[in-house]
């Protein structure tokens, strides 16, 4: 693990201007920067995470560290401290986004673990983790950093609560290029589906009053992550899932074997073992085999279905199946699909989207002994973590890091992250429904964890 920097912030405690209506009520903000920040092992850093945590939410415009310091602190020296605190100081972040994760689960009740990415621009290729990447969202290259968020969606926020920054080329590659940007060697050449597995395995939901099973995941990286690595990950963990995938994934028609968890029925209906089946909303049928849709093979992040049936792709099936639905059946086919490496029915469908907002959206899941509407309601769930993206970056300073090493970029993240936690269920003055975990204290600082592989104990879920 490279060592981080142990240049200490060391300045006088800041004088904070209070009283603005646009600050936040100071009881409550501190009671809630003391709990997130408790771990921290230094009180000037301590007080710097409350600094820059008021700075983000009471900052207007643009949240550079000189206006941060500005609008809150009348120390001339807060700007230069800021910077330090973000940059340099050796504050481990984990623990932090554990205690806001659980801060979080409290207040809110999550209803799905939601992954997505946030595309940050950036100028130059100094900064860790830049280049040039297609964007499907954006339908052009842009030079950017890519960062991996997950997010509890409730019914009154979906806040971030941890983050992940893909480092492709060079930042894995070249020890010199991780050196100079901190990079902890057990960051480098980690995939983007391991990355996501990753937060998955570290969002911790025993406070949330209900099993995994009950908190679904639900992840939209296309384009980003190989989404079929991705579902085979989170059925080796024994998560429930719907992952969105390209159009163009390879998988196998007909569900064979196919047996819900808790019983021998899907969902309202019931399928024919191996037999392809459309859920709609007036129930189950039955469509064929799809055989006429020719065998193909699988572009990159897509991996190749070989087997009984033979390959198809997504977009290609789900088009078929449609067009053999009768007009008496309302709603998008949902069809029963298996996939290489996944040992589970899962059910693939499509959220239908207009083209500005993407087009349509392939979901593929394990939900099979759930409602028909649960897909597509959690489907639509993952919109609260584009909208949560949108107002990171409009009100809070996330595209607004100016530093250039991998704790930085953490550092600002988790603060970002806080910030919104308590301007999404803080300020409102949202009691906790469980008590807050025992205290601590301060902990003394360390590297964080050795990110975790996609080895796994493997679940079973059909014959």
């Amino acid at each position: 693990m490279t060592a981080f920097s142990t240049v200490a912030p060391g300045p006088a405690a800041p004088r904070v201007r209070t009283g603005s209506p646009d600050h936040p009520a100071a009881d409550a903000f501190d009671a809630f920067v003391a709990e997130i920040f408790e771990r921290l092992p230094r009180a000037d850093q301590r007080r710097w995470a409350h600094v820059y945590t008021r700075g983000l939410l009471t900052t207007p415009g643009r949240k550079t560290v000189r206006r941060l310091a500005a609008s809150v602190s009348d120390s001339a020296t807060a700007a230069q401290a800021l910077h330090q605190f973000v940059n340099a100081s050796p504050w481990d972040w984990e623990p932090v986004r554990a205690r806001l994760a659980d801060w979080v689960v409290r207040r809110s009740g999550p209803r799905a673990l939601l992954l997505g990415t946030a595309v940050l621009p950036k100028r130059g290729d100094r900064s860790c983790g830049v280049h040039r990447r297609f964007v499907p969202q954006e339908g052009r290259t842009v030079n950017c950093q890519v960062g991996i968020g997950a997010f509890l969606a409730a019914d009154r926020a979906t806040v971030p609560v941890d983050w992940r920054l893909l480092l492709p080329g060079a930042w894995s590659a070249d020890p010199q290029v991780r050196d100079r940007a901190r990079v902890p060697e057990d960051a480098a050449g980690t995939t983007a589906a391991a990355q996501a597995l990753d937060l998955v395995d570290g969002v911790d939901l025993s406070r949330s009053g209900t099993g995994p099973d009950d908190v679904p995941v639900v992840a939209d990286l296309v384009g980003f992550a190989d989404t079929a690595a991705l579902a085979a990950g989170l059925a080796a963990r024994g998560r429930r899932f719907a992952v969105a995938v390209p159009g163009e994934l390879v998988v196998l028609a007909g569900g064979g074997g196919l047996s819900a968890r808790g019983g021998d029925g899907v969902g309202p209906g019931r399928a024919a073992v191996g037999v392809p089946f459309v859920r709609t909303a007036l129930g189950m049928t039955s469509v064929g085999t799809g055989a006429d849709v020719p065998p193909v093979r699988t572009g990159v992040g897509a991996s190749t279905a070989r087997g009984d049936g033979g390959g198809l792709r997504v977009r290609e099936l789900l088009a078929a199946q449609d067009a053999r639905l009768p007009d008496r059946f309302p709603g998008a086919p949902v069809v029963a699909v298996r996939l290489p490496g996944v040992p589970l029915p899962l059910l693939l469908t499509v959220e239908r989207r207009p083209s500005e907002a993407g087009g349509d959206r392939f979901w593929l899941t394990d939900l099979v002994d759930r409602p028909a509407r649960e897909t597509p309601a959690l489907a639509r769930l993952h919109t609260g973590a584009a909208d949560t993206m949108r107002r990171l970056a409009d009100d809070f300073g996330l595209r607004a890091f100016e530093g250039r090493s991998y704790p930085g970029w953490h550092h600002h993240m988790t603060l970002v992250s806080a910030a919104f936690a308590y301007g999404a269920l803080g300020r409102a003055g949202t009691p906790p429904t469980r008590p807050a975990r025992a205290s601590r204290g301060p902990q003394p600082a360390r590297p964080p964890r050795r990110a975790r592989t996609l080895t796994t104990p493997t679940r079973t879920g059909c014959s």
